[in-house]
């Protein structure tokens, strides 16, 4: 498998560490637990002139996450989608995090992961008019910003993808990041996954894609994760009402899908958003997901929104979500 290893701040480096993103919610927790909160959010930073007037909206979200900051209410660990512009360095900028790492570039290629027996006849070029065959435009649009330093820093390109969004290099990445307090390293993986109509082809083709996009998540992950380790999976999934693009993730990779494990022990969760019908994990793209470590234990506690129009303004047409966590030792 080919992965691209960089840096753990591989585009800027920052000397000092904020510490004000510690929750207020880590002094009510027994001493050997830790908590840590990660924010997923696809902020449209799409390039000019598939979106226009992004430039300002991107800069906003900087200044809401430094006020946010300021309250010591900041997520910990924010796993960004679509920072294709720019722009995007002003927003991690105006945010104060401290440390950043970014996902595959736009020329970073890498071999095919996806084991034989799983792999359909698939055309990677059949639809040039929606972008297919046009080569990569953009970067994947992945970055984790991070309060606590980020150790080491791996990513995959996925090969497969089909329309519009193969303008985009796709993929995932894969970030150590120490929490003090921890014996070990968090691994927290942030990804985008293949999108059904906006793709602008039919949606069995866009369906094939993703669910080879998936194939190469699970190898990439599976060869590249250090065995044991607590993990924390977050992204834009693309799966909201499909139940079987959601059903291919899940299969043959069972980390825990916190709206489903909130959704099935809510005591467990102190739940500040609003969830319709008995399927709240098909309601949305986005996911953050979880699987406990050899040496850490890791369970979800709280879920809000964010940048929903109700603490912060509605500045993408995703909201931010984001899931409080408690970390606790072994033994």
């Amino acid at each position: 498998m080919a992965l691209a290893l960089i840096s753990a701040s591989p585009a800027r480096a920052y000397d000092t560490p904020s510490v004000q993103g510690q929750s207020a919610a880590s002094n009510a927790v027994a001493p050997s637990a830790v908590t840590l909160s990660v924010m997923t959010y696809n902020i449209e930073g799409l390039p000019w002139p598939v979106r226009r007037h992004r430039g300002g909206a991107l800069k906003r979200i900087g200044h809401e996450l430094a006020a946010m900051r300021a309250k010591g209410v900041e997520p910990d660990v924010v796993l960004i989608q679509e920072g294709f512009r720019d722009t995007v360095w002003a927003m991690v900028d105006e945010s104060g995090y401290p440390y950043v790492a970014r996902g595959p570039r736009k020329g970073q290629r890498d071999g095919n992961v996806v084991p034989a027996d799983k792999r359909p006849d698939f055309r990677r070029v059949k639809y040039r008019q929606k972008g297919e065959g046009l080569g990569k435009w953009g970067s994947s649009g992945l970055w984790v910003l991070s309060n606590y330093p980020i150790e080491e820093v791996s990513s995959h390109a996925y090969r497969y993808c089909a329309g519009l969004d193969c303008l985009a290099n796709k993929g995932v990445m894969l970030a150590s990041i120490q929490v003090p307090g921890l014996p070990v390293p968090v691994e927290i993986a942030n990804t985008h996954l293949n999108s059904r109509g906006a793709s602008g082809v039919p949606r069995s083709r866009a369906t094939q894609a993703h669910h080879l996009q998936v194939d190469e998540l699970k190898q990439f992950m599976q060869a590249d994760r250090t065995p044991g380790a607590p993990l924390i999976v977050g992204g834009d999934f693309n799966v909201m009402h499909s139940a079987d693009r959601f059903d291919y993730v899940m299969s043959e990779y069972p980390f825990e899908v916190v709206s489903r494990w909130c959704h099935q022990r809510p005591k467990a969760c102190a739940t500040q958003i609003s969830y319709d019908g008995d399927a709240p994990w098909l309601g949305t793209q986005d996911l953050i997901g979880f699987l406990e470590g050899d040496a850490v234990k890791i369970r979800p506690v709280a879920v809000e929104a964010t940048f929903d129009g109700a603490d912060e303004p509605v500045l993408s047409d995703h909201d931010g979500y984001k899931v409080t966590f408690t970390l606790t030792p072994r033994g």
